[in-house]
């Protein structure tokens, strides 16, 4: 089996950031780490994050972020194929409900200790 380094994809302001991000330490998981905010991922690694999590590109979405509230996106995402929702996360890390942990062909969003446990354990 190859293994893929594990990625994870923060905001150092969160507080349920911090939390996966101690799991992940806790539980000796090896992981290279990435401020979402400063560096949000490309349109071809969330293409491939949202495929390897089983998730509808809307769970992806911080719904309730600011930038989500400012832009409208509750109205204007149902009108948006698939290509332009992931163009529209690349562009702004706010959009991109977080921590976001990927690699060895899985992803998860947001932090649940025992979804951790499950995918990452």
């Amino acid at each position: 089996m190859i293994f893929m380094k594990i990625t994870y994809y923060g905001y150092p302001k969160c507080s349920t950031c911090r939390k996966a991000k101690k799991w992940l330490t806790d539980n000796g998981i090896d992981f290279a780490e990435v401020n979402l905010v400063e560096t949000p991922p490309t349109a071809e690694t969330l293409q491939e994050m949202i495929a390897t999590s089983g998730l509808d590109i809307k769970k992806f979405f911080n719904v309730s972020g600011k930038v989500y509230r400012e832009q409208k996106l509750k109205d204007k995402l149902p009108t948006l194929s698939d290509e332009e929702k992931v163009a529209l996360l690349a562009s702004n890390g706010m959009l991109i409900k977080r921590p976001i942990v990927f690699g060895d062909g899985k992803t998860t969003v947001g932090f649940k200790e025992e979804t951790f446990d499950e995918v990452w354990g």
